[in-house]
């Protein structure tokens, strides 16, 4: 059964209810009133979170205590809380949804990085707190773990700058809602959201509180229909007009729904195809119509020509930062380009259409548009004279084992690691020279590839590697991590 993270990417046109499961053999008519950690646990369950990466601290024990009771979510214990933020933001860019859980003050404040992270590149993450205890709050007490004032709400305030929605929980009536909240406006928005659990609550329970908990329902649509035919009608114009579009796929198209509904407008369209490079792995590299990835001055042979000599470009989640611009340095004109955002359509840089579902737009501008195949020709042109039967095929191969002259090069090295590739792999690169080296590999048809581009945390890599391997495995996928040894010395201790 997908999850709900997964469903809800699927389709813009209805509500998605959440199918509730249970660790401790309750069935959906056998239902009992627990803990409020029970209850948070289930809630955990029932979206696809198998695994939660923690840090146990005086403010959490009893509700670590509680969510251990649930089977069905497995609890990955991490040296330090930055590394849990780290692995949960890797296993989310997997499984599509992830889970922290750390205590307040000293553990919250050393999460917050991970979570920056998280919300620059749009991961539902829930991060779960323990809190003081409800009574302190009234009492004006100075408690430990803090900067010393009895205001017990700085963590709180921290978080909201960097999560889509943050809850209290310090009474057990308002808990379900609050719950419920925070996990619907993280797989809504595709943005962490934060839990602080009072201490003291943690282990207590209400009628509202029953496992398996009662499946919820989120509506996600937000397509306006008279918005989305004109948003259609005026890209078709623009379209019919054209000669030679690309199409050019960025980052916020991950979500697997909204690869499907791209690649469904590439074949209709039957031009050639580009990725940003943060974007690598979101249309099959093995495709016809993949042209490779769009990245200024180092885009991959022809690309970047194909791509800046469009009459038309249809950019779908694309974000542009400097990093991804190489500095602003592209020549790609805004009046050339449909851009297409998670719920806005703009064309050539002047009519704006809202609320519309990106995904509903691919499938509606897939029914309707012309074919074009006049760039894909001309990228051929270009790289006709390239034998390029493979990345990094082109570079010296090293020199024959015991020769005497034979170094161990990074051209040798990713020249093997090319030719080891399989469907069943995923690659995830760290902030640096890893990113221009893995962003040249090509990757087989089923592969996957995962790059922190718009944060570029160093030391990432090592934490995310923990949670993406644990999502992978489960789909019998095979996790390549490049990653610097100075990254590799923040994080570390993740692994020891």
């Amino acid at each position: 059964m997908d999850t709900l993270a997964e469903e809800a990417s699927k389709s813009g046109m209805e509500n998605i209810a959440i199918s509730s499961s249970s660790g401790n053999g309750q069935s959906s008519g056998c239902r009992r009133c627990v803990s409020l950690g029970k209850f948070l646990a289930g809630r955990l369950v029932e979206i696809g979170v198998s695994h939660a990466f923690a840090v146990p601290g005086d403010f959490n024990l009893t509700l670590l205590d509680e969510l251990l009771t649930n089977t069905d979510l497995k609890m990955i214990w991490t040296t330090n809380e930055l590394n849990a933020g780290y692995a949960a933001d890797g296993f989310c860019r997997r499984q599509g949804v992830g889970a922290a859980v750390v205590t307040y003050g000293v553990g919250g404040l050393s999460l917050i990085n991970a979570v920056a992270g998280c919300y620059s590149e749009d991961l539902p993450v829930i991060l779960i707190s323990g809190g003081p205890n409800s009574n302190d709050f009234a009492a004006n007490h100075t408690i430990h773990h803090t900067i010393g004032l009895p205001d017990l709400g700085e963590q709180y305030r921290a978080f909201k700058e960097f999560t889509c929605a943050a809850v209290v929980i310090q009474h057990l009536s308002e808990a379900h809602h609050q719950i419920d909240y925070a996990i619907s406006e993280a797989l809504r928005r595709q943005k962490p959201a934060y839990i602080e659990v009072c201490c003291n609550l943690a282990g207590l329970t209400d009628p509202s509180f029953i496992d398996p908990p009662i499946p919820f329902a989120i509506n996600i649509s937000h397509t306006n229909e008279q918005s989305l035919k004109a948003a259609v009608d005026a890209a078709v114009q623009v379209l019919d007009k054209s000669i030679k579009p690309v199409l050019l796929a960025g980052p916020r198209l991950r979500p697997r729904g909204r690869r499907e509904a791209f690649l469904e407008l590439a074949k209709a369209l039957q031009c050639g195809v580009a990725t940003t490079a943060d974007g690598k792995g979101i249309f099959p590299e093995d495709d016809e119509q993949y042209i490779g990835y769009y990245w200024g001055g180092i885009s991959s042979e022809g690309t970047c020509e194909t791509v800046e000599a469009a009459d038309v470009v249809i950019a779908i989640g694309c974000v542009w930062t400097d990093y991804s611009t190489m500095g602003y340095s592209l020549l790609l004109q805004p009046t050339k380009v449909i851009s297409v955002g998670p719920d806005r359509v703009t064309v050539k840089g002047g009519e704006t259409f809202g609320c519309i579902d990106c995904e509903v737009f691919m499938r509606a501008l897939a029914n309707a548009a012309p074919t074009r195949r006049a760039s894909l020709r001309n990228h051929r042109r270009m790289t006709e004279t390239y034998e390029q039967p493979a990345a990094f095929a082109h570079w010296p191969a090293p020199a024959p084992a015991g020769s005497g002259d034979a170094k161990l090069t990074t051209r040798a090295l990713f020249r093997h690691i090319q030719e080891i590739l399989t469907g069943d792999t995923c690659v995830l690169a760290e902030t640096g020279d890893s990113w221009f080296n893995t962003v040249k590999l090509k990757l087989p048809a089923g592969a996957d590839y995962a790059i922190q581009m718009r944060y570029g945390s160093i030391g990432w890599s090592v934490g995310a590697t923990l949670g993406y391997s644990l999502a992978a495995q489960a789909e019998g996928k095979r996790l390549l991590s490049f990653i610097g040894d100075g990254s590799f010395q923040v994080t570390a201790q993740v692994w020891t």
